[in-house]
């Protein structure tokens, strides 16, 4: 049995902890791989930043104390470790690296390389700038989320694989006659943190709402006000979540095209799609390598959002169509299923460069 330590940076709340190492635990283990995972910041963490809460700095320094623990008592039982995102925030890489039990794979699926570069966390830039680029570099293997992750990865370590975010399309499933034949509903999932490129379909939208009733279903974070369409905010919630998704008529993806957002995995477009719903998405980024023309659009302006709307709200016969070509490809490149082989020869092969 390989025993792994699965450092991850948030605790099962995130998405992140939930799909990049969470729900390979037990296919994993039938394969002789035990990953055990630890995470740095809990749920309550999480919980406070999404209401909007001042820093819980008593918290932070609770669980940054236990993770410093957790690597001195117990590093010694593992053959390796995956760290996502970093160990500790703001904690230059020559300590990280330090801290870290070797050999080690780096998981990333957001362009973190840019955390330290600008915005509020620019002013860190001369220490921790370049952080990113020695944790990728000393890794045993690289898994990337998407192509450009993949890319940026590939020119410090060669050890470097593409391993979407996936779902489990055992779980994802499509739910028959579950849509409101009178409404044209479309539906997004996410995080506050996402939830502001909704603003892109504000227009797009309100010209749709002129010709008929919309209404748009945001998950898991604040909407937008748009004239004329009916905005329904709905708490994320594991147990409603994909019966939520199943009440989409389509399913949208939304972004703005800079840096940061293509390092973006488009895994709400694999959520959508594995319950069989047609996706519209900007193109940008990962978008582009998931939406292929059988099952979704991709759009670059106001008048390329109305037109795809516009088919897809007036022509049910290719909403199911799109929708049963969508589920095939997530079954086929973007499952659990599909990934698990993959994630364990990456394990293996770390495991190879600590014996």
């Amino acid at each position: 049995m390989i025993k792994v330590l699965g450092l991850a940076l948030y605790g099962p709340m995130a998405a992140s902890t939930r799909y990049r190492l969470g729900q390979y635990v037990p296919g994993l283990a039938e394969r002789g791989i035990a990953l055990d995972i630890r995470y740095l910041l809990d749920d309550n963490y999480l919980q406070q930043r999404f209401n909007g809460g001042p820093m819980p700095w008593l918290n932070l320094l609770q669980t940054g104390w236990q993770r410093l623990r957790e690597l001195r008592s117990e590093s010694e039982n593992f053959d390796l470790s995956i760290v996502y995102c970093e160990l500790f925030p703001l904690l230059p890489a020559w300590a990280e690296y330090a801290l870290l039990p070797k050999p080690y794979v780096y998981d990333f699926d957001d362009a973190f390389y840019l955390k330290y570069q600008g915005g509020r966390l620019g002013v860190m830039r001369p220490i921790l700038g370049r952080k990113f680029d020695a944790i990728i570099a000393g890794a045993a293997v690289v898994t990337a989320g998407n192509q450009t992750l993949a890319g940026y990865a590939r020119g410090l370590n060669t050890r470097t694989r593409l391993l979407p975010t996936v779902v489990d399309t055992g779980r994802y499933v499509p739910v028959p006659n579950s849509r409101d034949a009178t409404t044209f509903t479309v539906g997004w999932i996410g995080s506050p943190s996402t939830a502001p490129y909704l603003a892109e379909l504000i227009a797009p939208l309100a010209l749709i709402a002129r010709e008929g009733p919309v209404r748009l279903v945001v998950i898991g974070g604040k909407a937008p006000l748009i004239p004329g369409v009916r905005v329904d905010e709905v708490a994320w919630n594991e147990d409603t979540e994909i019966a939520l998704l199943n009440s989409f008529d389509v399913g949208v993806m939304p972004l703005t095209d800079d840096e940061w957002a293509r390092g973006k995995c488009a895994f709400k477009l694999i959520q959508y799609m594995a319950c069989a719903v047609p996706v519209i998405a900007s193109r940008v980024g990962a978008n582009v390598d998931v939406v292929s023309p059988d099952c979704g659009y991709l759009a670059s302006s106001e008048q390329e959002w109305v037109a795809a709307l516009r088919i897809l709200r007036d022509q049910p016969e290719r909403r199911k169509t799109m929708g049963e070509a969508a589920r095939t490809r997530v079954v086929q490149q973007y499952s659990l299923h599909s990934n698990l082989p993959m994630l364990e020869e990456i394990i293996r092969l770390a495991a190879e460069q600590g014996e």
